[in-house]
């Protein structure tokens, strides 16, 4: 077998094939998209995208009844779509092995919070594997699988961002070839009737016990003894940091986070003079180490809850001398704010949205960026779906308050079929008054340009059957539905203007395609000096590819041909014709 180096991702993709598996299905989310991805692109496996996380799990769940090893792939949030079936999972277990596989991303670096999975295991009482790099990423797929079959129970499989993305070399092991075991009628097993359900409470408790006696003698866990004045409790992304920061010290990495071993906890604990517990952003490990009436010296109380941990702050915690330099942010790092894409059509429609200042229920995508300067157009942003059904919250208000304003939602084609049709469909049942406008761009922009089912195609490939929202929109219960062009600033103006003023639901989808995702490239724009006054009106469209250039007292507008995508936003808001085709 060929060492490889690859990424967390990668090496999780790779042992799944390696494992015998069969079947994946997940939602894409940045830091866990490259995992199906490379499930897809390296062809030996069935591979899917879902609508959403809870589609995405119940599809490996029946995969797993079926008969087949099947992986799941979200992030962290996604978890709390799919947390109905994983909290009935429990209870069922698996036929065949089963993998949850989230990613965490402390730091919030592409996320709307920065919530810590392990909570999730130890709510769903289940194993945790929490990888340390890429050759862990690989290896915990096959014990992953084998802890499933072995407890009859789903695994989750945590990574972080560092993991997820972050290079290793990885020795592959000899490959497991697919087998698809038997397909069992076993109704108290898998049918959840309350009385089925009782009895397997108390056999999820006895699970647990079982589990923690193999957490104590397995390899996933495993001492380190060195320097015994400090020994540290952590794992996954964290013991890196720990290894960076005290090479010499003595310490007790976790592969297997839940639930932990209590024995193996204490033993570490009574030989060493000071316990440290390192771990990204909850105490999940320090609050049960306290409860087995072990006391820390170092943990919560110097490392904070948010955020990622480095090497430095694990210095500092112990009580290490750092510079003050080396814990300082980078300083004069030029600053670099998030805007849409050159030749978006995101821009256009937050550029009408801004001038018309109307309230904007927001959602999960590349046009949340709407919120930021210079358009500052979107006022409320709480998770996928969620625009429409807040939307139809504050219509319901207003008319109790006895204000007219009408609210607007934006939503995209991909998070729309996540979880914003059952918000319209709720919007049309109860008399909702709500302008919603699906920003249709054929892709899940946000991470990258990942298929989806109004993209027709499949993650393999594969022709697909082609969803158009309108006629959707109209089964939902929608009378008044139109299409609109957000590149012609005039006519998204009038189009919006008439759907506030109509009462009742109205939706509007503006169907241009993704620019990257379909490679969509126009003739770059240009200033005519002499034309130009310097009024800066074109700049309020947040374009990279505008910038000033010395004129005098008054600086003009330039437009960068490298970067300008043609589009002709900036050209419309100029009042003195200063703009024309390079």
């Amino acid at each position: 077998m060929t060492k490889q180096i690859i990424s967390g991702n990668e090496a999780i993709a790779l042992g799944f094939g390696d494992s015998g598996g069969v079947f994946a299905s997940g939602y894409p989310g940045t830091p866990s998209t490259e995992t199906l991805e490379e499930v897809a692109r390296l062809g030996e496996v069935y591979c899917e995208w879902a609508p959403n996380e809870k589609v995405a799990l119940e599809s490996a769940i029946g995969a797993s009844i079926a008969g087949g090893r099947a992986l799941s792939t979200m992030k962290h949030v996604g978890v709390n779509v799919a947390a109905d079936p994983l909290l009935t999972l429990n209870h069922t277990g698996v036929n065949a092995g089963l993998i949850l596989m989230v990613s965490d991303d402390p730091g919030m670096h592409s996320s709307q919070n920065e919530q810590d999975s392990r909570n999730y295991a130890k709510f769903a009482k289940i194993p945790m594997l929490d990888p340390a790099n890429s050759q862990e990423a690989y290896d915990f797929v096959r014990a992953g699988f084998e802890i499933s079959e072995q407890f009859d129970a789903p695994v989750m499989l945590r990574t972080t961002t560092r993991i997820s993305h972050a290079k290793g070399l990885v020795q592959p092991k000899e490959k497991i070839e697919p087998k698809i075991g038997e397909w069992v009628k076993d109704v108290p097993k898998y049918v959840m009737l309350p009385n089925f359900a009782r009895i397997k409470h108390p056999q999820i408790e006895e699970r647990l016990l079982k589990l923690q006696e193999f957490a104590e003698t397995s390899e996933l866990n495993r001492i380190e003894m060195g320097d015994k004045d400090l020994g540290i409790i952590t794992s996954g992304i964290s013991y890196q940091h720990v290894k960076e920061a005290f090479p010499n010290a003595s310490v007790l990495k976790l592969g297997l986070v839940h639930p932990l071993p209590p024995k193996k906890i204490k033993e570490f604990a009574g030989s060493v003079k000071r316990l440290m517990v390192v771990e990204e952003l909850d105490a999940i490990f320090e609050e049960q180490i306290r409860a087995m009436g072990i006391r820390v010296d170092i943990g919560k109380n110097k490392i904070s809850y948010c955020g990622e941990v480095n090497a430095e702050i694990i210095r500092a915690a112990a009580g290490e001398s750092v510079s003050a330099k080396a814990m300082a942010p980078v300083e004069k790092l030029p600053a670099r704010p998030p805007v849409f894409c050159s030749g978006c059509a995101h821009r256009g429609l937050f550029t009408i949205l801004a001038k018309l200042k109307t309230f904007v229920s927001g959602d999960i995508g590349c046009y949340t960026l709407g919120a930021l300067p210079p358009m500052n157009a979107m006022h409320s942003v709480i998770d996928m779906g969620a625009s429409i059904s807040a939307a139809h919250g504050m219509a319901k208000v207003n008319a109790i308050a006895g204000r007219e304003e009408k609210p607007v939602a934006v939503i995209g084609d991909s998070t729309f079929f996540h979880s914003g049709m059952t918000g319209l469909l709720s919007m049309a049942y109860n008399g909702g008054n709500a302008l919603v406008i699906i920003m249709d761009n054929r892709t899940t922009g946000m991470t990258g340009g990942q298929e989806n089912p109004g993209s027709g195609q499949t993650l393999q490939g594969t022709p697909a059957k082609q969803v158009e929202i309108a006629p959707l929109v109209r089964a939902l219960g929608i009378e008044n539905v139109a299409e609109l062009n957000t590149y012609d600033l005039k006519e998204t103006e009038a189009i919006i203007k008439k759907g506030l003023e109509t009462p009742g639901p109205y939706v509007l989808i503006d169907k241009n395609p993704c620019i990257l995702r379909y490679r969509i490239k126009k003739p770059a724009l240009t200033v005519d000096p002499d034309k130009c006054t310097g009024c800066r009106a074109c700049l309020k469209v947040g374009c990279m590819a505008l910038g000033l250039t010395a004129s005098g007292d008054k600086p003009k507008v330039r437009i960068d041909p490298n970067v300008c995508n043609g589009c002709g936003i900036c050209k419309q808001t100029c009042k003195f014709d200063a703009m024309s085709e390079v």
